[in-house]
């Protein structure tokens, strides 16, 4: 048997005729290609390219492809071998593209047996790799490593993108010329607002980051709050926070389970923020009997996570690159799945609101802020940490954008025998 091998140029040819077969009926095809020969595929007549898809060397092709899924996808992003020039958000409709081609049937077996013959070398995975928990899904043990595997990466790399007081979750935009610092403030206080905080008020943050809200509540509400989160590193730049803000005699941030909170002294007021989407969806009971037991009656609760699209089924877990490289054991589900378990445990909803458009307005910020300072990112992780984010963020604005991903703030209240504390309009939320 002869075994013929490709030259570089013949490679290079190749790649450009599968590029082409793929996505030569995408349009308008505002994008560009160039090989690691200097080869070229120019955007369709009359379009600006939004975007250059740069294949680093002849084996990109098949790291990209082979085997077809998004893990894979990712992988070959992540450890260089493609890169996105340009608007990386604008490349996530590559991939829609490409489940749209799930349905020609032929056409994907075409493209299958040419991805296959290609020559696919070694590569080197330096830097970030994948999570590998161990134990019980959800357990606290396992909890807390996935936690660490996402939040304590480094707290100068967060610093690096997020805003000064370090909001990692959406934020609040009036304009979409807000900056974020400013629109994050307005989504601190509006939360406060929400909940309908008043001075010596006991507020339980859970999940509460690098301590921004708990700051806030304390500092221009006069809360007394307590911060919990599975994060070593923010429980230490939480603390230095706080400290430095003289604000330590009403404010604290615990390394705590919310499983462990102390019952016997319910709270006034329950606000978790971006924690919601690490619960677990087996756990979302138990996560609403939880937080129902540690709040007074006439008490509100104020839960603020991402949802998935209800037509959206769930991954199975491991399954895609966030869980594998991102939030591994993170589950979505429907807003409309969540409030029923809330119901069931016994709170009253009273409020939803869909943040989803000021999801995606900040994550355009966080990417923008991230390839701005490129450089000092690179500084303190390494480059397949860099890129991972940059990716993530990426694509999940453009998921937030498509509406395949949602954001809720549920306003909840634990009834005292049908009394609920809450004024008859949302008037004052807006003064």
């Amino acid at each position: 048997m002869v075994t013929t091998v490709k030259t570089r140029d013949a490679v290079a040819t190749e790649t450009l005729a599968w590029l082409k077969e793929a996505f030569g009926t995408y349009r308008p095809r505002e994008f560009g290609v160039r090989l690691w020969d200097g080869s070229e595929w120019e955007p369709e007549s009359g379009q600006d390219a939004r975007f250059t898809l740069v294949l680093k060397h002849p084996g990109a092709l098949k790291r990209m492809f082979w085997p077809p899924n998004q893990v894979t996808l990712g992988e070959a992003f992540i450890y260089d071998d493609f890169d996105i020039e340009g608007d990386l958000e604008s490349a996530a409709s590559l991939a829609d593209h490409l489940g749209v081609l799930t349905g020609d049937v032929k056409r994907l077996v075409k493209l299958a047996w040419r991805l296959v013959t290609m020559p696919s070398p070694e590569r080197e995975c330096e830097g970030r790799v994948c999570a590998e928990l161990d134990g019980r899904p959800h357990s606290k043990e396992r909890d807390r490593a996935a936690i660490a595997y996402h939040y304590d990466v480094s707290n100068d790399f967060f610093q690096v993108w997020l805003d000064p007081d370090m909001v990692y979750s959406c934020a609040y935009f009036e304009r979409p010329d807000d900056d974020l610092g400013t629109a994050q403030q307005r989504k601190l206080d509006y939360i406060c607002r929400k909940l309908r905080l008043q001075p010596g008020e006991r507020l339980l943050d859970i999940g509460c980051g690098w301590g921004a809200l708990a700051i806030h509540a304390a500092r221009h509400y006069g809360a007394e709050v307590t911060g919990i989160t599975l994060s070593e590193a923010q429980v230490r730049l939480a603390g230095e926070r706080i400290a430095e803000a003289g604000l330590a005699d009403r404010c604290r941030v615990e390394l705590l389970d919310y499983r462990d909170v102390e019952e016997s002294r319910p709270f006034d007021k329950l606000v978790s923020v971006g924690m919601f989407e690490h619960v677990g969806a087996g756990l979302l009971p138990s996560y609403f009997e939880k937080t129902f037991r540690l709040l007074r009656p006439g008490g509100i609760f104020l839960n603020h996570g991402i949802s998935a699209e209800a037509n959206t089924e769930k991954l199975s877990r491991g399954s895609s690159f966030s869980q594998k490289y991102v939030f591994p054991d993170g589950e979505l589900l429907p807003i409309s799945t969540t409030l029923a378990i809330a119901e069931r445990s016994g709170f009253e909803v009273r409020d939803v609101e869909n943040l989803r458009e000021h999801y995606a307005m900040t994550l355009r910020h966080w990417v923008r802020r991230l390839e701005k300072d490129a450089e000092v990112a690179r500084a303190v992780v390494d480059d397949a940490t860099y890129r991972v984010w940059r990716l993530f963020m990426a694509f999940s604005a453009y998921g937030f954008s498509r509406n395949t991903i949602q954001v809720h703030q549920s306003l909840l209240s634990k009834p005292d025998a049908g009394r609920s504390e809450l004024p008859l309009t949302r008037a004052d939320w807006y003064e």
